[in-house]
C-alpha cells in the first residue's frame, strides 16, 4: 500500500482531523485502563465483539488529549478496516513508518492497535514497538487466545490484561439516564429500576442496542453481532468448514443457558461427532461467545467428567440467535449473575450433591461464597428445594452464610446457626 493511502484511512481513526464521537463514558473501566497504563507494559484489553473495548480506547485517548497529550503523539490502527490489504507485520512497519513520517511525533507515544487477532504474529510487533520504539502500546481483539501460552512467551510476561464485557447493570441505568449512586436514590427510584431490569435480562447489555428504541432495531443489531462472531471469530478463525453444525451447536447452547450439558449427548442429539463438538466449544469460549462452568470437585479428574453448565456473554444473543418460546425469567436471572461474577474476576464451579447449587465461589486457597438464584422463592416447595441444597453445600464447605438471588423477595433467616440471605437480583448488581 502507497503511504498517501495509508494516512487516509489513518486520518478517519484518529483525533488529527475532524473531532471522533467517544459515545457514553463508562468510568470504571476508564479507571482501570489508566491503571494499567501507568505499569509500562503493553496493555491488551479483550473482549466480546462490540462489547465497546473500541470505544472505550477513543474515550482513553480521548482523556490523554484533554489532559495535556498531542493528537499527532496518538495513532489509532483498526486492523478490521477492509481498506488495509494484506495485513502482515510488513503492512503493520509501513504503517507506523507513515506514522512517524507524515505526523512527527515526539518520544514518548501512543500506539493503539485494535481488533489485532487478525494479524498474524501481532505479539512480536507489539513487543518490538514497547522496548524498541518505547512507546505506549495498547492491544484490543475478540478473543481469549490473545494471550494463549505462545504468545505469553513472545511477550514473555511484558503485558498487563483487561477484560471488557457487555454493560453491567449499573451501565446499562447510566446509559438509560438512570445514575445510582447511593442506596437512597436506588430505594427511591427502585420502580424504574425494576422495569429496567426486565429490559435488561430480555435484551441484554450490549451498549449500541441498549441505547435503541425499537424492538426490531435491537433485534437487527443483535443478530448482526451473533452472526459476526460466527464467522469472523469463530468460522474464519478456525477455518471451520461446517458452518451448518457449527450454527446449530451454538443456536442449542443459546437456546439451554443455565443448564447442564453433556458433549456425549448432544453428539447424539445433534448428529454430530465428539470431537467437533469439543472443537466448536473451544472455539466458542475462546471467542467469549460461551461459558462452560464445571462442577466443583477437588478432584480434577471428576471436573472433566461432569456435564458442565452452559452461559452466554449476554442474554440479548439468546434472544434473537436462540429456539424460545417464552422468556425464562429464573434461567435469564442466573446467567445475569454469572456474567456479573465474571466481571468482577471470580473463579465459579456449579455444586451438586443431594441438592445443586448454582454458583460455587472459589479464592485462592479455599470456597469463600456460595449463591442460589431463584425467580420464585416465595413458593413453599421451592424455597424448600432451594434452602435445602443451600445448607447442604453450606456443611460441606464448613461456611456459615449463603445467598439466594431472587426476583424481589428480601430477607434475612437464620437455620441452625447459619444465615441465609435473600437479595433481589436488581440490588445484588447495583452492590459495589
Amino acid at each position: 500500500m502507497k503511504s498517501n493511502e495509508i494516512m487516509e484511512i489513518l486520518t478517519d481513526w484518529n483525533f488529527w482531523g475532524e473531532e471522533l464521537d467517544t459515545g457514553i463514558e463508562r468510568p470504571e473501566l476508564l479507571k482501570e485502563m489508566q491503571r494499567l497504563l501507568k505499569i509500562n507494559e503493553i496493555l491488551v484489553v479483550s473482549g466480546v465483539r462490540r462489547s465497546g473495548k473500541s470505544t472505550l480506547v477513543l474515550q482513553f485517548c480521548k482523556s490523554l488529549i484533554e489532559s495535556g497529550v498531542r493528537k499527532e503523539d496518538i495513532l489509532i490502527v483498526n486492523l478490521e478496516d477492509p481498506r488495509f490489504k494484506q495485513l502482515d507485520l510488513q503492512l503493520l512497519n509501513k504503517i507506523y513508518e507513515t506514522y512517524l513520517t507524515q505526523l512527527n511525533p515526539s518520544k514518548e507515544h501512543y500506539v493503539v492497535l485494535d481488533e489485532v487477532q487478525v494479524v498474524k504474529q501481532w505479539e512480536k510487533y507489539a513487543r518490538f514497538l514497547h522496548e524498541n520504539r518505547k512507546a505506549h502500546v495498547i492491544v484490543t481483539g475478540s478473543s481469549s487466545k490473545l494471550l494463549s501460552s505462545e504468545y505469553a512467551t513472545v511477550l514473555a510476561g511484558r503485558h498487563v490484561d483487561m477484560q471488557v464485557y457487555p454493560l453491567s447493570f449499573k451501565e446499562f441505568l447510566r446509559f438509560k439516564g438512570v445514575d445510582v449512586k447511593t442506596n437512597i436514590e436506588i430505594i427511591s427510584k427502585r420502580h424504574q429500576i425494576k422495569r429496567l431490569m426486565q429490559e435488561y435480562l430480555k435484551w441484554g447489555g450490549f451498549p449500541k442496542p441498549t441505547l435503541l428504541k425499537k424492538e426490531k432495531e435491537k433485534r437487527d443489531e443483535l443478530y448482526g453481532y451473533f452472526r459476526d462472531i460466527m464467522m469472523k471469530d469463530v468460522a474464519m478463525r478456525y477455518k471451520v468448514e461446517d458452518i451448518g453444525k457449527l450454527e446449530e451447536l451454538a443456536k442449542y447452547y443459546l437456546s439451554n443457558i443455565a443448564s447442564l450439558q453433556s458433549f456425549n449427548n448432544i453428539k447424539k442429539f445433534l448428529g454430530i461427532s465428539l470431537d467437533s463438538v469439543e472443537r466448536f466449544s473451544t472455539y466458542f469460549s475462546n471467542a467469549y461467545l460461551l461459558f462452560f462452568v464445571k462442577k466443583f470437585s477437588y478432584s480434577v479428574k471428576q471436573q472433566i467428567l461432569n456435564p458442565r453448565k452452559v452461559y452466554c456473554i449476554d442474554t440479548g444473543l439468546r434472544k434473537v440467535a436462540g429456539f424460545v418460546f417464552m422468556e425464562d425469567l429464573g434461567k435469564l436471572m442466573e446467567n445475569t449473575v454469572f456474567v456479573e461474577l465474571m466481571r468482577k474476576g471470580k473463579q465459579v464451579f456449579y455444586w451438586k450433591n443431594k441438592g445443586e447449587v448454582d454458583f460455587v465461589i472459589k479464592g485462592d486457597k479455599k470456597v469463600e461464597g456460595l449463591i442460589q438464584v431463584c425467580y420464585d422463592v416465595e413458593d413453599p416447595k421451592t424455597k424448600e428445594r432451594e434452602v435445602n441444597a443451600l445448607l447442604e453445600a453450606m456443611k460441606f464447605f464448613k461456611l456459615r452464610t449463603g445467598i439466594i438471588v431472587t426476583w424481589d423477595y428480601e430477607d434475612e433467616e437464620r437455620i441452625n446457626g447459619k444465615k441465609i440471605s435473600y437479595i433481589p437480583i436488581w440490588k445484588w448488581l447495583l452492590q459495589p
